[in-house]
């Protein structure tokens, strides 16, 4: 487990499927009906054909699982496969510290942090204001690129 700023991070399990796909409808929700894409059973048909455990851990305040993240390594950059908070959660800074987490990790291992976000979605926002550049728009999702922070006193 690791913790920042009164958030605790902590590995997800096989048994956790369920738990992750009800947190991640209910922050897609909103976004999902606004375009018409709302289908709950698809949802957690896509999450569950590329769940890894291994790379998806809790976003915990007050000991509530609040939200979750997924990173995936590849060989040029940390991929940022998902990152849900509980609408009741959002707008209080998690996000952000889990963000930080992440970046956290990608400078450690000089990589960059790629993300994908639905093109109508509040998260286009967020991604920007946290250093993430468009790079790429397809017809139904904005995908991001934040270049790792290059550590002043690395050689």
């Amino acid at each position: 487990m690791k913790h920042i700023n009164g958030i605790t991070f902590a590995a997800a399990t096989d048994n956790d499927l369920e738990t992750l796909v009800a947190i991640r409808i209910e922050a897609m929700r909103e976004s999902l009906q606004r375009i018409g894409r709302y289908d709950p059973i698809r949802a957690r048909e896509r999450f569950s054909n590329s769940f890894s455990p291994e790379h998806t851990q809790f976003v915990i305040v007050s000991d509530e699982r609040v939200g979750f993240l997924v990173v995936k390594p590849h060989t040029d950059y940390l991929l940022l496969d998902h990152l849900y908070i509980k609408p009741h959660w959002q707008n209080q800074g998690i996000g952000a510290a889990t963000l930080k987490h992440v970046f956290s990790e990608a400078d450690r291992i000089k990589l960059p942090v790629r993300v994908g976000a639905l093109r109508d979605s509040d998260s286009n926002r967020f991604y920007l204001r946290h250093g993430f550049r468009l790079v790429e728009s397809t017809e139904f999702d904005n995908y991001y690129m934040r270049p790792f922070a290059a550590n002043e006193t690395s050689s």
